[in-house]
């Protein structure tokens, strides 16, 4: 008899499992937002109060990393679970996404989702794997944008964060909601050239915004950071970045000025003109102009930041209004970390901790405790086989993620002991490719083709990554250690270009 109901109360138990229904599950994923101004992640300076909403009622990952800090590279990360080399999009300069091949939306397709992309995803307009898409071409601009769907092409007048998410709930509307589903926004924020709306014109002109203290980094022992190209300083624009142009003219000429209308280009005029005159008339140089530029280029992010975290509030609203939260999965991260003047920089692409480095929160009712923080290493390329576990779909067997659903409830567990990267591009901003693994307190990166060398740094001492190690008598036994470590993630994840740049002798 016994056995008789164990057989029993399974039968009841599976069934009751079958019936439950599978969580739905939305990703909002910016452009360029970094941890550092997060208030969730500490930052005393920025207002995030949406994001920190979600935090609050979720998970803050302290540790979640990108193999690969550009954004076309990182959404194909996302959509493949796989890492550049394997889904074939290894720069934004040179490569094609195919969406013929497996993604994790398609594998949500085949027991029932709903799929939608709205937004910035920067991979082609050409998707598969969604039922319904409606994304901006291209890099997309963030007054009056195209977007294209399977209906075409269209201009939508409007701020960008706004219209992206009066899609994203437009389509939840149009959708049975007794299905599950699966929807990604993409936000074009906060990517250069860092445009607010006007509405969030001064919210920090008047804030105190120190200089960080590797500001005036000299890049001793680092070859590959002496010749980038993003340095605040020398390389940001007065005018397409900082909206310093000559004249209204020539302001007006500029192409993401030429599509706004006149609404919108009165308020550009009436901020942006006084702080040009004041900047003209206090005739600044060297690092007085340097870090007047550093303060006007936070000033810009910080308040383009306000519109998209104002509209991801819009959003966990809907989830509410409709009872929807209980059952809802979302993640919200920025496709790579971004230098907040770290080392003098705007931009991202190194392996150094701002860039390689994502905000990531994530929040499931009854499975990620409230206010917790995960410390567990995580990357990109393991969301997309965490949501397929979460759904109960099978991991398929070319997804080079790793499943991290079993950190989240017990948010004190390992995941990853090394985390592995390699960034291709080898163009804009002169940022050498280069590769590495991050393991504990220690990181190794080899750069190759612009810059040849090795670096290797002791996060437990040198956390701002200053110094270099690799040349020290003291550290070789831990050199030796990490090329090892490096050389196995590179078997793991099958670079055979890493894997032969590996086993090269500098040049």
């Amino acid at each position: 008899m016994r056995i008789v109901f164990f057989i029993m109360y399974m039968a009841c138990a599976i069934a009751a499992l079958g019936q439950q229904k599978k969580p739905n599950i939305v990703i909002i994923i910016s452009d360029d937002h970094s941890y550092q101004t997060i208030g969730a992640y500490g930052s005393q300076l920025a207002k995030t109060p949406q994001i920190d909403r979600l935090a609050k009622d979720g998970a803050v990952f302290t540790n979640a990393y990108v193999n690969n800090s550009i954004c076309g590279p990182s959404r194909a990360t996302l959509l493949t679970g796989k890492y550049s080399h394997k889904n074939g999009f290894k720069d934004n300069e040179t490569s094609v996404f195919d969406f013929s091949q497996n993604l994790f939306v398609k594998e949500l397709q085949q027991v029932g989702y709903h799929t939608s992309w709205i937004g910035k995803i920067h991979l082609g307009e050409e998707l598969q794997g969604f039922d319904y898409y409606d994304i901006l071409i291209g890099q997309g601009h963030y007054f009056n944008p195209d977007f294209v769907s399977k209906q075409g092409k269209k201009r939508e007048e409007g701020y960008v964060s706004d219209l992206v998410t009066d899609k994203a709930l437009n389509w939840l509307d149009t959708i049975d909601q007794q299905n599950p589903f699966c929807l990604i926004i993409g936000h074009k924020a906060t990517h250069r050239t860092w445009m607010p709306d006007p509405k969030d014109f001064g919210t920090y002109d008047n804030q105190n915004i120190p200089v960080p203290t590797t500001f005036y980094d000299n890049y001793q022992s680092r070859k590959a950071a002496e010749v980038q190209e993003m340095s605040i300083d020398k390389d940001m624009r007065m005018g397409y970045d900082l909206k310093m142009f000559n004249s209204v003219e020539e302001m007006m000429a500029d192409g993401n000025f030429k599509r706004m209308n006149a609404a919108q280009r009165e308020a550009y005029i009436k901020y942006y003109r006084p702080i040009f005159e004041d900047y003209k008339n206090r005739n600044l140089q060297g690092k007085q102009l340097a870090e007047w530029k550093y303060k006007r280029y936070m000033i810009d992010y910080l308040n383009t930041a306000q519109s998209m975290d104002r509209n991801i509030g819009r959003v966990l609203d809907y989830l509410k209004k409709n009872k929807l939260e209980e059952n809802t999965i979302v993640i919200y991260l920025s496709d790579q970390g971004f230098y907040m003047g770290e080392h003098g920089w705007f931009d991202k692409r190194f392996m150094y901790e701002e860039s390689f480095k994502t905000p990531m929160i994530m929040r499931m009712p009854g499975l990620i405790p409230a206010t917790s923080k995960i410390e567990a290493n995580v990357v990109n390329a393991d969301i997309a086989p965490t949501l397929l576990e979460l759904a109960g779909v099978a991991k398929p067997a070319d997804m080079q993620g790793k499943s991290f659903a079993g950190v989240l409830p017990k948010t004190d567990k390992k995941h990853r002991e090394d985390v592995f990267y390699h960034y291709f591009e080898n163009g804009e901003h002169a940022v050498s490719p280069h590769f590495g693994v991050k393991s504990g307190r220690y990181k190794l990166i080899r750069f190759y083709k612009r810059v040849e060398a090795w670096e290797l740094f002791d996060l437990e001492k040198d956390p701002q990554e200053l110094k270099n190690l690799v040349s020290d008598p003291s550290y070789q036994s831990t050199l030796k250690k990490m090329k090892k470590k490096l050389l196995k993630q590179i078997k793991a994840f099958d670079d055979a270009q890493a894997e032969e740049i590996f086993h090269q002798k500098l040049k």
